[in-house]
């Protein structure tokens, strides 16, 4: 390869010029025509092959044509090939020094622009960061999808360090969002569930004041008061599950839940004890004689109706009562004239109202305007209800034409809904989805006011009672399950007072202490539904248990929460601790510290843990800061030595030693310190080039002055002024004598041939100085020395006046060979 590169590169310059005496052989132009042609193809060659960017940066400099210099400084990538190329074409090779300088500033322009996409990547990770530790929730995900947009744009450019902390971040700020969204959901479930038992207290409370209005003569639907109360009951049993309900609420759902149980206890067994109800009301209507044993009878109907204080007595009770031995009413207290007109006008504006409604055909309306009057006429006294007793059976008839139109409007309606729900009965469904579908069925019905067919109603209560039939198996099933689950919570108060009679807490495994709590309550969740009585005694004791484990538990979180605040307290007073090596060092240590505390509380932990990564955050910023410091002050010294670099190459291009004096000082000048890695390569490469060249030069130049010494010499005219000082010494210790011994000793030294005719004397020479040990020449500096000897014994000893120009002439190349090498 060595020898093939000598051959593609041949020198291009002239040769050197023969000595005056002697006529120089010119070639002739057709062969200088033939040696440049063959150049220009083996170089073409060359470039049509793969050629490695030496070869190219040489081809460049020292191609025959322009257009092999252009291509091979086109095909150039190597940025110390350019730069090297370039500092050789500038004023040189215009076309060659533009192509490489373009390439150089496209290089700078890429590394500018990856420099630039970098800083954006360090930028997006650091704004994900922040996302996930900010506070501010508005537009949070949004924000989080601008930051993923704008990632996609630079991902293929980032390293998997810098990928893996930007999803991190992200990942961090998608459990942000999480987080957020599930405290949403549970906000908005619960806000459902508080409007849920808000319109059950309010149905409750508006159904009991309707009984409380109810007609004596007529008996509200039992089978509408059973429907209601179940439904109710699962209604607030969803509306308070997962949730914490007010004492008081849950107080008046229980109040009047218990009120609305006993009015349909009551209604209940009216309807079981009808037929007996009316035998026994008959005999005092008839005025019969009742037996001992039949007001017995009446006295025990009426305790076991026990009907409930303050709801309207039914008709259908009152002989019952009297046969029992019972008054009537109560004895209404007296009350003042005054009182009574007061209650009288309030009776008018309920009648007026009624009316209205009545001819608005407002049925609902109307229905509770009518209750409301009969309330307020029982609270007259019989003088001031008289007058109005006529008007409100009117009124009560016109009510009752107007329930019959309207029941004749939805008995189609009714009628669909029977079939509805006989359809429902035949149909094989999941249990839960057919008792829901029911329970639909069924406030439909109610919402259309009930039916004063009993047939109709008859219908519909059968249908709704065969499609119940396969929910029954189901519900009794779930009924074992609320069995089993009950038998599990069992267990687990077992297994948790095992735990605790076991427990040492002086050596305790606290985090498995904290899964077995956050277990046991888990399971105990899990463990539903249960029966409500039959769960009280047993969730009393799971709840003592519980504070028994938590007590220890609680302490101890307490503790490590301390010793992470003492923890935080360091972190934060390293923030401004220096030297900053010694504080990163302390941080880290902390952070082992930090992961090696035991259970602390959740919420406390997050607090702690994000002013202690605050902390931590601020003294690695502090690196970071000094890193980009010493990165621009990198870069502006790299830039100021780049400078100096293209300048000393302008210096320098003159091959004069002051220039190249002058450009070593410059480089020497440069502080290194600052400088990257690839930029003080560089400046240590040029100094080496440089004084490589100051040391030719000044070879160069003592060359020639010891060859105008030699000539001055054989002429006779050297003065002992003008030879070194140290050649007197030199030429005292040499023991040369003939002028051709020691120019052929001078050939030997600088390893030039000599001639022919002196070729055995040379030999005999080399034999003798083998003989002496001295050897043969060398380019150490013994070898300059020993020159130096025949150059002072030649021009101080006299030997040079006996010497011919011949001789001189091939001492003087031999010293010209001593230059080159």
């Amino acid at each position: 390869m060595a020898a093939f590169i000598q051959k593609l590169f041949r020198s291009r310059k002239t040769p050197e010029a023969a000595p005056k005496q002697r006529k120089a052989v010119q070639p002739e132009p057709v062969e200088q025509e033939n040696t440049r042609a063959s150049q220009r193809e083996e170089q073409l060659k060359a470039l049509e092959g793969s050629p490695s960017q030496s070869i190219l940066a040489k081809l460049a400099m020292e191609g025959v044509t322009a257009d092999i210099r252009q291509t091979a400084a086109g095909r150039l990538t190597d940025e110390a090939s350019l730069q090297a190329v370039q500092k050789q074409a500038k004023g040189r090779d215009k076309g060659v020094y533009q192509t490489v300088k373009s390439a150089l500033q496209q290089r700078r322009e890429e590394q500018a622009r990856l420099d630039s996409i970098s800083q954006t990547i360090a930028t997006l990770t650091r704004h994900a960061r922040d996302q996930a530790k900010s506070d501010d929730t508005k537009l949070y995900e949004a924000r989080l999808d601008a930051l993923l947009k704008q990632w996609t744009e630079v991902e293929e450019h980032a390293t998997p360090e810098q990928a893996q902390a930007f999803l991190e971040a992200v990942h961090q700020c998608k459990e942000r969002i999480a987080t957020l969204q599930s405290a949403a959901e549970d906000e908005k479930r619960q806000r459902d569930q508080q409007l849920q038992r808000q319109e059950t207290l309010d149905l409750l409370t508006r159904t009991l004041d309707e009984l409380k209005a109810q007609p004596p003569e007529t008996l509200p639907s039992l089978a509408s008061l059973d429907a209601l109360q179940k439904t109710q009951e699962n209604r607030w049993l969803e509306a308070t599950r997962d949730t914490a309900v007010d004492k008081q609420e849950q107080k008046s759902y229980e109040t009047a839940m218990l009120a609305l149980r006993n009015y349909l206890g009551s209604i209940r067994r009216i309807t079981q004890d009808r037929d007996t109800i009316v035998e026994l009301g008959t005999l005092v209507e008839g005025e019969d004689d009742a037996t001992e044993e039949q007001r017995a009878q009446a006295k025990t109907l009426i305790a076991e109706i026990n009907w409930p204080e303050g709801y309207p007595i039914p008709t259908l009770l009152e002989p019952l009562r009297k046969l029992a031995g019972k008054p009537r009413s109560k004895p209404q207290p007296r009350v003042d004239q005054e009182q009574q007109r007061a209650l009288a006008r309030r009776l008018e504006n309920d009648l007026e109202k009624l009316e209205a409604a009545l001819e608005a055909k407002q049925l609902k309306e109307s229905k509770q305007l009518f209750k409301t009057a009969q309330q307020h006429l029982r609270d007259l006294d019989q003088r001031h209800a008289k007058p109005y007793q006529a008007r409100v059976q009117l009124l009560n008839g016109q009510l009752r034409e107007l329930s019959d139109w309207q029941g004749f409007a939805t008995q189609p309606k009714q009628i669909a809904l029977c079939e509805q729900m006989e359809y429902l009965a035949e149909q094989p469904m999941d249990p839960e989805a057919k008792a829901e579908r029911i329970k639909e069925l069924q406030n439909e019905w109610r919402d259309l006011g009930g039916s004063s067919d009993r047939n109709l109603w008859s219908r519909f209560k059968a249908a709704s009672d065969k499609a119940y039939e396969p929910c029954k198996a189901y519900f009794s099933a779930k009924s074992g399950l609320k069995q089993a689950n009950l038998e599990k919570r069992s267990a687990i108060c077992e297994q948790l007072e095992s735990f605790l009679n076991n427990a040492d807490w002086s050596s305790i495994d606290w985090k498995a202490a904290e899964r077995i709590h956050q277990t046991a309550r888990q399971e105990w969740k899990e463990a539903w539904p249960v029966e409500f009585r039959d769960n009280r005694a047993v969730q009393k004791r799971f709840d003592e248990l519980l504070k028994k484990l938590e007590a220890p538990l609680d302490e101890e979180r307490r503790k490590n929460e301390a010793l992470k605040q003492a923890i935080v307290e360091k972190a934060e007073a390293l923030v401004d601790h220096e030297p900053l090596q010694e504080a990163m060092n302390q941080a880290k240590a902390l952070q082992g510290d930090w992961q090696a505390i035991g259970i602390t509380r959740h919420r406390e932990d997050r607090k702690l843990w994000q002013t202690f990564r605050k902390a931590c955050d601020q003294i690695f910023a502090r690196r970071d800061a000094e890193r980009t410091e010493q990165q621009q002050a990198s870069r502006a010294a790299d830039e100021s030595a780049q400078a100096a670099l293209e300048q000393v190459a302008e210096a320098s291009s003159d091959s004069h030693e002051e220039s190249v004096t002058a450009a070593l000082a410059t480089l020497r000048g440069i502080d290194e310190s600052n400088l990257s890695k690839g930029v003080r390569e560089q400046v240590q490469q040029e100094k080496q080039r440089l004084n490589k060249a100051l040391s030719e030069l000044k070879l160069r130049a003592k060359m020639a002055s010891w060859q105008s010494l030699v000539m001055a010499a054989t002429t006779g005219e050297t003065a002992n002024d003008s030879v070194p000082q140290h050649w007197t010494a030199l030429a005292d210790a040499s023991d040369a004598s003939d002028p051709a011994e020691l120019v052929i000793r001078a050939e030997i030294l600088c390893g030039v041939p000599s001639p022919e005719t002196d070729q055995q004397r040379r030999m005999e020479i080399q034999v003798r100085r083998l003989a002496d040990g001295m050897g043969s020449a060398d380019n150490g500096n013994d070898q300059m020395q020993d020159v130096e000897k025949l150059l002072a014994s030649w021009c101080l000893a006299g030997i040079g006046k006996d010497a011919n120009t011949e001789l001189a002439e091939r001492l003087n190349k031999a010293l010209a060979n001593l230059n080159q090498a």
